[in-house]
């Protein structure tokens, strides 16, 4: 017997729909590339993306068709996700940080037909276009008496211009809810990158579990500011989560410095925020060099890579700001765990809450996860012991875009497949999960592990340090040894004698690095995360002085 109940697709352009008809006032407040402040409401943003997906659907843009951006966050950039989704078509955010060699080898792979940008990302444009033959049109996203002239890009249109060429009475198609509807390629730091295609079903899954209160915890009572940008695995879900519930919308746009970002906090009462590390590093350099306080600031979201516990103390501590240190990836579309308390934590005293945020915290409904050993046997979630980390879930990948790489899966005695993140982690008796590292970045020595990611996390909480990175590097005895690399906050200063002292006291003694090399800054990649790869040819043939 099946129930009875209406049977209505699960699709993101009942998410704007709904936006529009029960907080059709809500603003939406993007600092554009253009240099000014633009304000509308979710209303006008969902007439406008009808427009464009009938102005698309004129221009020749088909169902399951991909349309690529290359832009921030801001309005037209909201509008492209729920016109080319919304119509069929399946929106393709690239991340411009990118080597443009890599860019054109994306495009290619995904097949784009249409491509929209932002003129900050001209020369950009300019140098993959004439290696992107599939591209039918590329769409500059800016106002039409700004409309860059270029021989390099054929069939240069305007988005403005664009937009005015659709119909006001075109109306959202049904789908199939599990039609794909968004595409994100991994940040690729070794070879090719891979593409993980989400469904709208999956894509509405996700942003129903983001905004449950004990994950982003979002609601129409917030001003939330995603500074983690739109072509990072969707902003991780805001722009869905911000609609669905009703939350005033407000985008950055290129301007992603410490100044830029407090002020517009302070201008627009954001209560609520979200971005990787590296960000926050800046914005609390700024705040705390020129003596200021968040007014309206109470809570952010801060994933992509380990959150430093200096970092969510220095937030709670000094600008009471509650940290959700939160843990996903690309596959994962991205969330799988959020680190917020139990009614059971309430009492404990700050250390030991402060014990919990530093950890990547308890999945959400819809995730599933569990360690394994070198064997693939299930390992004790004791909060010690180590495993590889894995997942399932109605909204993880089952596999890459064009079948890249093969069945990613890993199948239990069930036949159910898990998906291998790639971390290693412990998880404790109350099913709180902690990264400990990277599969490939773990240092194994004299046959046990050392995190690499615990010594970071300690280096950072040093005063003149502004960024760390351990890396595992050959010795004789125990296989590998750890080398702390260190860049110091301008003006400061430390040695490497300090540096290895600063450990005394708070890890195994065995743990502690071997050496210390400062370097003038750590490498980054695409999406803020340290490049180790990077690290490990840069001191490929440096020795440790007890080899």
């Amino acid at each position: 017997m099946q129930g009875l109940m209406m049977d209505m697709p699960l699709l993101i352009s009942s998410i704007l729909q709904h936006a529009a008809r029960h907080h059709g006032d809500t603003e939406i407040v993007s600092r554009r590339v253009e240099g000014d402040i633009h304000r509308y409401t979710y209303a006008q943003c969902e007439q406008r993306a009808r427009r464009m997906a009938s102005a698309l659907t004129h221009l020749g843009a088909q169902p399951g068709e991909r349309v690529a951006t290359l832009a921030w966050n801001g309005y037209r950039h909201v509008e492209i996700y729920y016109a080319a989704g919304g119509m069929g078509s399946v929106v393709h955010t690239i991340n411009p940080r990118l080597h443009p060699e890599q860019l054109a080898w994306i495009v290619n792979h995904a097949g784009d037909r249409f491509f929209a940008f932002d003129i900050t990302f001209l020369p950009i444009i300019e140098a993959i276009a004439p290696h992107c033959p599939q591209v039918k049109a590329w769409i500059a996203m800016v106002d039409a008496d700004r409309q860059p002239v270029s021989d390099k890009i054929p069939n240069l249109l305007n988005y403005e211009t664009l937009m005015a060429q659709g119909a006001d009475d075109w109306q959202w198609p049904e789908l199939d809810e599990r039609s794909a509807v968004a595409l994100c390629y991994t940040s690729g730091t070794t070879g090719n990158p891979k593409g993980a295609l989400y469904s709208h079903r999956s894509t509405v899954l996700h942003a129903y579990a983001a905004a449950l209160p004990d994950a982003m915890g979002a609601s129409a009572r917030d001003s939330i500011l995603p500074v983690v940008p739109m072509f990072h695995v969707n902003a991780w879900g805001l722009p869905y989560v911000c609609p669905m519930v009703g939350a005033k919308l407000v985008l950055p746009g290129p301007a992603l410095d410490g100044k830029s970002i407090y002020e517009l906090f302070e201008a627009e009462g954001v209560t609520y925020s979200a971005g990787v590390p590296t960000v926050w590093l800046g914005l609390l350099q700024y705040v705390s060099a020129n003596n200021l306080r968040f007014s309206t600031l109470t809570r952010t979201v801060i994933g992509g890579s380990a959150c430093p516990p200096a970092m969510i103390r220095t937030f709670r501590e000094t600008y009471g700001v509650d940290v959700i240190h939160a843990w996903g990836m690309t596959e994962l579309s991205p969330l799988g765990t959020l680190s917020r308390l139990q009614n059971r934590h309430l009492a404990l005293s700050t250390e030991e809450q402060q014990k919990i945020f530093a950890k990547q915290g308890h999945v959400i409904f819809g995730i599933d996860m569990k360690i394994v050993g070198e064997e693939g046997g299930e390992l004790p979630w004791d909060g010690s012991t180590y495993g590889n980390l894995l997942v399932r879930g109605p909204w993880v990948l089952r596999e890459y875009f064009r079948g890249e790489g093969g069945d990613p899966l890993v199948y239990d005695e069930q036949g159910r497949g898990w998906f291998p993140t790639g971390d290693v982690a412990t998880i404790d008796a109350q099913g709180y999960m902690q990264i400990t590292d990277r599969s490939k970045d773990v240092i194994k020595s004299g046959g046990e592990w050392i995190s690499s990611i615990d010594l970071e996390n300690l280096a950072l909480s040093h005063p003149a340090v502004a960024n760390a990175a351990v890396i595992g590097v050959a010795h004789p005895k125990w296989d590998e040894r750890p080398l702390l690399i260190v860049a110091l906050k301008p003006g400061a200063q430390a040695t490497r004698e300090e540096m290895i002292a600063f450990y005394d006291g708070k890890i195994a003694k065995w743990w502690t690095p071997d050496d210390v090399q400062f370097v003038e800054a750590i490498p980054l990649g695409a999406t803020g995360k340290i490049l180790k790869t990077r690290l490990r040819e840069q001191f490929g043939d440096y020795r440790l002085p007890t080899a």
